[in-house]
C-alpha cells in the first residue's frame, strides 16, 4: 500500500482528493493537513511514502513545507498538486525537493498515476509544467551588465537600497532603475527572487 498524506487549506477540495484516492485500491489515506505546519508535523509523525501538497497555505506555503519535511525525512516524497502554474512556483517547488508537479484540474487517473510514479521514485509533472521546464532550461540566461550585476551583489549582501547607493557613489533613484531593469531581464517581481534567480543561472 501507498501511504500518503493530503495537505491542503480548502476543506472541499482536500476531501475530493481524499475521495479520489480512496478509489485506488493500493493507496491508503493516512493523515489530512489544514495549513503548511500541520503538513510537517503529520509527516514526520506519520512518514507517509507521499505527502500531497498544496502550494499556497496559510501560514507556511507548499515549497517551504517540502523542504522542512525533506530534511528531516529525506526518504518521503512530495507531490505538489495545485492550481499554480508560473515558472517560479514551478521552480520553487522543484528546488525544495518536490518529486512532481501537477495541476488541480488534471484528469483524476493523471493525478493517481502521479501519486504512483513518485511513491515508486519516479518524477511526475503534468505535460503543461514538463513543457514550461524545458522552455525554461532552452531559454539562455539574461545577460546583466556589470553595474547591475554590481548592484545585485549587493543585494545579495544583505544592502539596502540606500547603502547600495553610498557605496556606488549614486542616488538611490539609480539603485533603483538598476534593480528594476534586473527584474524585468531574470522575469522576477522581488529582490529574493532576483538573487536565486541569478545564482540558479551562475550570474552570481
Amino acid at each position: 500500500m501507498i501511504r500518503v498524506l493530503v495537505a491542503d487549506d480548502h476543506p472541499v477540495v482536500r476531501s475530493g482528493i481524499v475521495a479520489l484516492l480512496h478509489t485506488a485500491p493500493d493507496v491508503e489515506v493516512v493523515g489530512e493537513a489544514s495549513t503548511g505546519l500541520e503538513a510537517v508535523d503529520l509527516a514526520l509523525a506519520l512518514t507517509p511514502d507521499v505527502v500531497l501538497m498544496d502550494l499556497r497555505m496559510p501560514g507556511l506555503d507548499g515549497d517551504e513545507a517540502t523542504a522542512r519535511i525533506l530534511a528531516a525525512e529525506p526518504e518521503v516524497r512530495v507531490l505538489i498538486l495545485t492550481t499554480y502554474e508560473t515558472d517560479d512556483s514551478i521552480l520553487t517547488a522543484i528546488e525544495a525537493g518536490a518529486s512532481g508537479y501537477l495541476l488541480k484540474a488534471a484528469p483524476q487517473e493523471e493525478i493517481i498515476a502521479g501519486v504512483r510514479a513518485v511513491a515508486r521514485g519516479e518524477v511526475a509533472l503534468a505535460p503543461r509544467i514538463a513543457a514550461l521546464l524545458v522552455q525554461r532550461v532552452k531559454t539562455p540566461a539574461p545577460a546583466l551588465s556589470p553595474r547591475e550585476t554590481q548592484v545585485l551583489r549587493l543585494v545579495a549582501a544583505g544592502k539596502s537600497n540606500p547603502t547600495i547607493a553610498a557605496e556606488l557613489f549614486v542616488g538611490e533613484a539609480t539603485v533603483k532603475t538598476h534593480l528594476l531593469h534586473v527584474f524585468e531581464k531574470l522575469d522576477v517581481s522581488d529582490r529574493t527572487r532576483a538573487v536565486t534567480r541569478a545564482m540558479e543561472l551562475g550570474l552570481l
